[in-house]
């Protein structure tokens, strides 16, 4: 019903990925697989919603309406399997900002906060920025894979009052099991940790994966999270700021709340408002479409490589559009790698140094894109490597 293979001009959009790519990269002529958002259109229904917002000649201030609530609840129950209630969910205009209002909100300065690196760098920065002490639960990479080193987080754990978790995890693309979300559940409560579950990658699950929100386990667990979804990275609409904040626990959401109204981030972003509604409201084929497309970008990366460039792998794929890929039998990393890519490759990808400990020599790729850029970028790296 939708065609993903369609090329969208973005340059003279302001777009972050396509425009600025001279001071990212120091070159214009790069092919940019780096950022975070898709180079899909944004689907129709989305468009129309917005564009017929925007016919009225009045933007004023706007508030969230009871449909936009139902929209949201009902596709994570469609979804996910969860059922939530209005009071639960808060605004924000990104995650990183309910992120760095959680650091705020649950700890005091020289608390530790643990991430699971390699992990999404902006979780780094609320820790430094709010001066927390970083606790680092490093992942285990085995077998093409990530697992939680459980471990070492029962050792972190005993001098944490939060924890980040990534879920699925951006970068590895990993799609955390029942199992896995238990344990670390445990763990936290057993050391009275508050859990901010970024779970923004929560509708981009691969075939033969299912996204378990953490707080859907228990009421144990709901009563200690913090859950962090969006529409931006599953409807491709991130420059509309418009993400929901979970957070059962009335005294939590208190002290959440309180941190956003001292900056005044209480304000919806009116098309934001609109796109989500649009969005959960009719987005589900649209969803499982463009999933099985990626899926299938993954699949033809997967196999060129093995095939083509055995040098470089490609950690097994669960869920998101993001590929990471492992440099490591090149002998290059950081820097030298980064720098090859772009002078020699002319490929802008993401390097995995930014992601912390475990990131030296692997670089992120963006798949959701129209396979004419991924067979293009492969094509460019087949050269240089």
């Amino acid at each position: 019903m939708y065609d993903f293979d369609k090329i969208i001009k973005r340059e003279g959009t302001s777009s972050v990925k396509w425009d600025f790519r001279k001071e990212v990269f120091g070159k214009a002529d790069v092919l940019p697989m780096w950022v975070a958002d898709m180079d899909f259109e944004t689907p129709g229904f989305i468009v129309e919603a917005v564009s017929k917002r925007a016919s009225h000649p009045v933007y004023g201030y706007s508030l969230m309406e009871q449909a936009y609530y139902e929209a949201f609840i009902s596709w994570v129950k469609r979804r996910h399997d969860w059922e939530l209630k209005k009071e639960w969910i808060v605004f924000s205009p990104g995650i990183v900002t309910a992120v760095n209002a959680a650091v705020k909100a649950f700890t005091k300065a020289g608390d530790g906060v643990i991430v699971q690196p390699p992990v999404y760098f902006p979780f780094f920065n609320s820790i430094k920025n709010n001066k927390r002490k970083q606790l680092n639960n490093q992942l285990i990479y085995i077998d093409e894979t990530y697992k939680i080193d459980f471990g070492d987080l029962r050792k972190k754990a005993k001098e944490a009052k939060l924890i980040l978790l990534s879920s699925p995890h951006n970068p590895v693309s990993r799609c955390w099991t029942k199992n896995e979300l238990i344990s670390l559940g445990k763990i936290c409560l057993e050391n009275d940790i508050i859990i901010i579950s970024d779970e923004i990658h929560a509708d981009l699950i691969l075939p033969g994966h299912k996204h378990i929100p953490l707080a859907s386990l228990s009421e144990e667990l709901s009563r200690v999270c913090v859950t962090c979804m969006a529409p931006s990275k599953t409807f491709n609409v991130a420059g509309l700021f418009t993400s929901m904040i979970i957070i059962e626990n009335e005294g939590l959401r208190k002290r959440y709340i309180d941190v956003m109204e001292s900056v005044h981030l209480v304000h919806a972003n009116l098309f934001g408002m609109v796109a989500a509604q649009a969005g959960y409201s009719e987005g589900d084929r649209w969803v499982d479409e463009m999933m099985a497309y990626v899926n299938l970008n993954f699949k033809y990366v997967d196999e060129f490589l093995k095939t083509g460039l055995p040098s470089i792998r490609m950690a097994k794929a669960e869920a998101t559009y993001l590929a990471w890929l492992d440099f490591s039998k090149t002998g290059l990393s950081g820097d030298k790698l980064n720098k090859k890519l772009i002078a020699e490759a002319g490929i802008g990808l993401s390097p995995g140094s930014i992601f912390g400990p475990g990131g030296e020599g692997f670089m992120r790729m963006n798949l959701g894109a129209p396979k004419h850029y991924v067979i293009e970028a492969l094509g460019m790296m087949k050269k240089v490597f």
